[in-house]
């Protein structure tokens, strides 16, 4: 018989309520356990989040006190500045300092409602994101002049996210350690201006030649409307765009009140002669640079006191720029080279490098392009030296050289000839002559390097017809022996590094002062009579040579006028024949515009 199942116990009165509290109990605790180990984790997440966003942010309160890079200026004899290199120098302004239209100008174009808004503007970013949606690119941005400071001055324009939440970040402490005032002032400070400005006073000496606390309101128009792009906006780069921007600062400013529209228009009238740089790069500029580099102390500020003829410099460049522009594309010449130094000490007065483009390759001093006829005053003074005279005379005549045979330039031969005909007609064959009287071609080649010419040479009779290639520079130098009583000079640009004289060597005597004029002389037939009849000026004395090399690759004219050499060349980077151009045709041409305005 099967024993009775005990009963079942029944909980007491309010047990089953007080099970379920006490499970309850035990998941809400599980619960908070797994909610207090996710926060913890969450925390290190989130800081280690925080640490990859801002291991490598900048120190804000160093990174407003950041040191600019040193300035090098560049000024000519007058003292007049002509370029400049790294930060320009400025003096720390307050906005409180300047007419009040430069700190209304920036805020005006850059961040309007600087005043009402905190460290962000949040209507300003909700109004830029309507408007990029709308056109479905980029068109405006919403950011504050303090997020301006942050990216500009301590992070630089990377768009990456960690570069967007450290800008966020440093906005925060600006506006937490600043007030808005001062913000502004780290700004106006601060500012990249384009051309190595940092800073409205620094950026109104560079453009203006004055301080910030002197610009009038077209200036601070245009100065204000440089960070958008102060690298294609400023006068330096695009005087005309410098000027279409000012004039949207300036409306700016009429929206917001802060000028009235006649002030506006007054100012808008003076943008285009505003925008006008008082100083510009140039080729010249550039090759200072490159030569005094040994010789600028690191890390500190310097003034370099040039030998460049400002206007000058403007006329050469203009004078090739002009004639290749017109000329070049029928002559099939696309480049072209123009030095212009002082004879008698060899100080560099203007320097061109090329066609238009003010830092590329400069042909000027880097180029090494054969010389045609041009070499020929060297041979003559050697022959000079070997006892000829100018009256000597020389056989112009076929002539074989172990299978070598040089011809004239024109057709026939002329016979005996004076070394004064045979060089204003540039003679060939007589130039050879000349060569081998002289003591043959190693001869000729010491005479050039006594004058300041130290390439290579040939070591053949093609050395009296310009096989070998100079620079430019080198060959206006040589050619100074020739016009200043035998002295062989050094072509320089600076005369002093921050009032001190420059380290220059001095003219020294290589040629028998006679024996220069001579040759001198002789180069003026060539322009009188000559294949140089293009360089003469009438009231001007003027003297020199053409040089034309095979194929019509090169073209030379260098001569002398009113105490200057000017040296040019013509041709093209990849040594291609030009459509028959002569040394007595563009290259002359160039240099009279050029004689015409020393």
């Amino acid at each position: 018989m099967a024993k009775p199942r005990p009963a079942a116990k029944q909980p007491a009165p309010g047990g089953f309520q007080r099970a379920k509290l006490h499970a309850y109990a035990r998941r809400g605790g599980a619960v908070a356990r797994i909610a207090i180990i996710a926060a913890i984790w969450g925390g290190v997440a989130a800081g280690l989040v925080a640490v990859w966003f801002t291991w490598d942010m900048p120190n804000p309160a160093t990174a407003v006190t950041t040191p600019r890079r040193p300035a090098i200026r560049l000024l000519d004899p007058a003292g007049q500045l002509v370029a400049r290199f790294g930060d320009a120098s400025g003096q720390v302004v307050l906005p409180a300092s300047l007419p009040p239209y430069v700190p209304a100008a920036f805020i005006a174009i850059e961040d309007r409602r600087f005043y009402q808004h905190g460290a962000f503007d949040m209507e300003g970013i909700a109004r830029a994101l309507v408007v990029d949606a709308w056109h479905r690119r980029v068109v405006q941005g919403g950011s504050t002049l303090t997020q301006q400071v942050a990216k500009t001055l301590f992070l630089g324009n990377q768009r990456t996210l960690r570069r967007k939440v450290q800008e966020a970040f440093l906005t925060l402490w600006l506006a937490r350690h600043y007030r808005r005032g001062e913000i502004l002032g780290i700004y106006l400070n601060r500012v990249y201006l384009g051309e190595g400005a940092y800073g409205v006073d620094a950026a109104a000496r560079l453009y203006f030649n004055v301080p910030a606390t002197q610009l009038t309101l077209a200036q601070a128009a245009i100065l204000a409307g440089l960070p958008k792009a102060p690298s294609g906006l400023n006068p330096l780069a695009n005087p005309r765009a410098a000027a279409a921007r000012a004039a949207e600062v300036l409306n700016a400013m009429v929206a917001a009140r802060d000028i009235s529209p006649a002030e506006a228009g007054a100012a808008a009238a003076q943008l285009d002669n505003a925008a006008q740089p008082v100083s510009r790069t140039s080729w010249f500029a550039l090759w200072v640079m490159q030569q005094e580099d040994a010789a600028i102390p690191e890390g500190e500020d310097i003034t370099l006191s040039t030998t460049l003829d400002a206007p000058l410099q403007a006329t050469a460049q203009a004078a090739l720029d002009q004639t290749i522009t017109t000329q070049g594309p029928a002559l099939r010449v696309s480049q072209g080279a123009v030095v212009v130094l002082d004879a008698g000490t060899g100080a560099v007065r203007a320097l061109v490098g090329g066609v238009g483009d003010r830092e590329g390759y400069d042909r000027a001093t880097l180029a090494r392009r054969q010389t045609g006829s041009a070499i020929k005053p060297i041979v003559w003074l050697a022959g000079l030296l070997a006892g000829m005279n100018p009256g000597s005379i020389v056989f112009d005549g076929p002539l074989y050289l172990r299978g070598y045979h040089p011809h004239d330039y024109e057709a026939g031969y002329r016979g005996n000839v004076t070394m004064t005909e045979a060089l204003a007609d540039s003679m060939n064959t007589v130039a050879i002559r000349i060569l081998l009287r002289a003591g043959g071609a190693l001869r000729v080649i010491a005479v050039a390097r006594a004058l300041g010419l130290d390439d290579h040479f040939p070591d053949d009779a093609t050395m009296a017809l310009g096989s070998g290639a100079v620079g430019v520079l080198q060959l206006a130098g040589a050619y100074a022996t020739f016009f200043n009583g035998g002295r062989r000079v050094t072509p320089f640009g600076v005369a002093a590094i921050n009032g001190a004289p420059a380290n220059m060597a001095p003219p020294a005597p290589v040629a028998d002062p006679a024996e220069a004029q001579e040759v001198a002389d002789m180069m003026r037939a060539v322009v009188t009579g000559g294949t140089g009849k293009a360089a003469f000026i009438p009231g001007i004395y003027t003297a020199g040579k053409t040089g034309t090399t095979q194929d019509y690759r090169d073209a030379w004219f260098v001569g002398y006028a009113k105490g200057d050499i000017i040296a040019v060349w013509v041709g093209n980077d990849d040594n291609s024949p030009t459509n028959g151009v002569l040394g007595g045709t563009l290259p002359a041409a160039i240099f009279r515009d050029i004689a015409n305005h020393l």
